[in-house]
Order: structure tokens, then sequence, then C-alpha cells
């Protein structure tokens, strides 16, 4: 079973100077900085998806620039993303139109014949049919025929066939070694079903399931089911958007031969609490907490409390350099933990200070918060870690503050998750 990474040029700067908060002298984005395949020892997957929608174009505003977009056309994905075939022989290189991009259109932009052209300059090994995203999905025994659903959820579906009829015909331009992948949108598992057989009955011998991000692990299982046994064994199943990565072993037992998602990139800054990965001694993936200490002078929250007069910026500069420093001298153990946390917390109570919650419930919440980063400074996960993140950075890997920091976090869950996905793998064999 394959990892994909859905690439949103996570880059980090290797020559960023964590003491200064800077980038490297003379750093030109993209040109110096690296992606994770370039920083960490060993590729953490086994092929990358671009989007479409997160290149962009003149229809769809996406995150590369003009210039990275005309470069990215010219020069094609693997040369772009500086990930060669030769130096990863056995990688996909997948595109997909990115359908959550425009899913509040009433039609997707693309159309085959665009999205091969895009496919055919990006160099792309696979590729996905043009498909539009259905949002409901029924619960079991309660599963909709057609003619029950609202028109637009049956045009969605009607759509994302048609688009894939058309596709399939128009990939043959880009030879034998592209590999068109037809997307299963449906509103239930019999209707995803329905979906695969029609796709398989056009030609395609791999199939993406689309739609599956908002599902919890017990549909996606029902979609899985329903799919698998719709279709021949021999066509190949890849799962798009699986971020429930710790169930492995359902998508396992259901034949997935790939999927792909950001997940261990992404949490590392958008979750709260689960944003630094290791594995437990039984071979499970586990949690830590990073100890939020932002930029004084560039966070908005903070800036917002200056301006109206509810903190001194001179005194946030100092509450954070304490915090800083505090951290600091744990890892070099230097101070005790107590010390470093009174540092943090009065940081992050000026962080978080609200006139209209109650002296007890803020209490509360400084507890709360205390006793989860006592933990992470307690148990100095990043001195267990020997990924290039937690070797070079050490204990700055677990301080939630800046794009350098919290992609290199990124990176070292990308690592954690690439261990735990070989030896489930192994496992599995």
């Amino acid at each position: 079973m394959k990892f994909v990474f859905a690439d949103s040029l996570d880059f980090v700067d290797p020559a960023y100077d964590f003491i200064a908060d800077r980038n490297g002298a003379g750093r030109a984005v993209h040109r110096d900085d690296q992606f994770p395949h370039e920083f960490l020892d060993v590729a953490p997957y086994d092929g990358i998806l671009v989007s479409r929608g997160i290149v962009g174009d003149a229809l769809i505003l996406g995150k590369y620039t003009e210039a990275q977009l005309m470069r990215f056309r010219r020069e094609g994905a693997r040369r772009f993303l500086r990930y060669p075939k030769e130096r990863f022989p056995d990688s996909m290189m997948m595109g997909d139109c990115g359908a959550f991009t425009y899913r509040n259109l009433p039609e997707p932009p693309y159309r085959a014949a665009d999205t091969v052209e895009f496919y055919g300059d990006g160099g792309f090994t696979h590729g996905c049919s043009p498909d539009h995203l259905i949002f409901d999905f029924d619960d079991q025994g309660a599963e909709r025929l057609p003619s029950e659903v609202p028109e637009d959820t049956r045009r969605r579906f009607e759509i994302t066939q048609q688009n894939a009829a058309e596709f399939i015909h128009a990939a043959k331009s880009l030879g034998p070694r592209f590999v068109p992948m037809g997307v299963i949108q449906g509103w239930s598992a019999p209707s995803m079903a329905d979906a695969a057989v029609g796709l398989a009955k056009m030609g395609y011998n791999y199939l993406a399931v689309g739609g599956t991000v908002p599902l919890r692990i017990e549909q996606i299982r029902r979609a899985l089911a329903a799919v698998r046994d719709a279709v021949p064994q021999h066509v190949r199943l890849h799962l798009l958007g699986f971020g429930k990565i710790e169930q492995l072993a359902d998508i396992e037992r259901h034949g997935v031969t790939s999927f792909d998602t950001t997940s261990p990139l992404m949490r590392a800054f958008k979750d709260a609490r689960k944003n630094y990965w290791v594995r437990s001694r039984t071979g499970e993936l586990s949690y830590y907490t990073a100890i939020r200490i932002p930029q004084a002078i560039e966070n908005n929250r903070l800036k917002n409390k200056a301006l109206e007069g509810r903190i001194n910026q001179e005194e946030a500069r100092t509450l954070e350099k304490a915090a800083l420093e505090g951290v600091r001298k744990v890892a070099r153990r230097e101070v005790g933990i107590e010390e470093a946390l009174d540092a943090v917390m009065a940081y992050w109570d000026a962080l978080n200070w609200d006139d209209e919650v109650s002296p007890s419930r803020r209490a509360d919440s400084l507890n709360r918060q205390r006793r989860i980063y006592a933990r992470t400074l307690e148990d100095r996960p990043w001195e267990g870690c020997d990924c290039r993140v937690c070797r070079e950075g050490g204990v700055e890997a677990l301080i939630f503050r800046n794009s350098n920091r919290n992609k290199r976090r990124g990176m070292h869950n990308l690592h954690v998750f690439h261990q735990h996905l070989c030896d489930f793998r192994a496992d599995a064999a």
C-alpha cells in the first residue's frame, strides 16, 4: 500500500537560524529551500500528488506564484519538485483537479482535454479524471435511490461519470506510461459501487475513491467494501485525501493499493494537541503537544491587543523571550521544568487573556495547559528521534512558532508516519 504525499509547496529553509528567527543569508524562496524528500535522510513517501487547485491558473487561484506556475508547466512536476525518477524510480507522480477548490461551482471548470494537457505538461505518471464533490453520505440501512437524492447530487454524480468517459479517451494521447484514474463520487456505498462499475466498464484499471475527507471511518469502510465487491480484483483502488491514517488496517483490508494525505504534515500546525508524533513501544502512533510561543511582534492576536491598549508590546516581547529561554534551558538541563513552565505560562496567559472569562475558568485553563506542556518537557521526545529535524533542531521542533519550525515538525511527523507504515507493510506481508 503506497503513501502519496499531497504537496502544497511544503518546504523549509535548511539554513534557518532558530535563535535569530530569520532565514539564511541571501535565501531565495524555493531555490534554496528543501522539500521533505530533500531535507530528510529518506523520502517519507512513495509518491507526490499535485493538485491543479494548488498549482492554480486563470480559473482557480492556487498557491503558486505566476512565475512558479509558468516554471511548473514548462519544466514538469518532477523537476519543479526536485523529485527525479532516477533517484525515486518506483515513485508515483500523481495529479488531480482539486475538486474541493471548485466545490461551490455548479460544475467543474475543467474538462477532459485541458486536464490531459495539464497532466502532459506536468509529466505525471498518474492522473485523476475531473470530478465533482458530493457532500452528503447516507447512513447504513437508509441508502437512497438516485430518484430520491437532490437534483444537484444526482447531477454531480453524472458529471463525474461523463468527465471520466471523456478523460479515458483523451488520456490515450499521453501514451501507455500514463495511468488514467477514474474518480468515484457517490452519496452512499451502493452509489459508489455503481460509479465504480461504470468506470471499470469504461476501461479504467485504477480507481480513485473521492469525497472521503468528511466521512467517518465507518462510512469509509462501507464505501470501500461496496466498491471492492463490485469491481474485479485486478482493478486497483486509491483513496483520495485519507486523513484517518491511524486506521491503516481498515483500508488495507479492502485491498487499497494507494492513498494520499497531507495529514502528518498539516497536523503539525493545525492540530492544537496532537502536533508532534512519536511511536509508542507497542508500535502505535502517539502524540505530544508543541509549546506555543508565537512571535510577539507578528502575532495578530497580540497586535490587536496592543492596538486596543490591553497589552504593552514591549512587555509581550519580554515574556516571549523568557518563555523561549526557559524551554531552551530545559533542553540544556540548566533549569528545572517548573521554572521554564512559569515563563511559558506567563506568556500563554498574556496571549490568551480574556476579560470576559471568570478567574476560576482562567485558572483551570492555565493549569490544564501547564500539565500538557509539562508532559512534553518531562518526556523530552526530541531526544528519542533520529530524524534530521530532531537531530539538528532538538527542542526547536517542539516550539510552535513559525513556518520553518512548524513545517519541520510536520516533516518529523512524516518521518514517524513513514516508519509506522513500513512496519505495517512488513506485518501485513
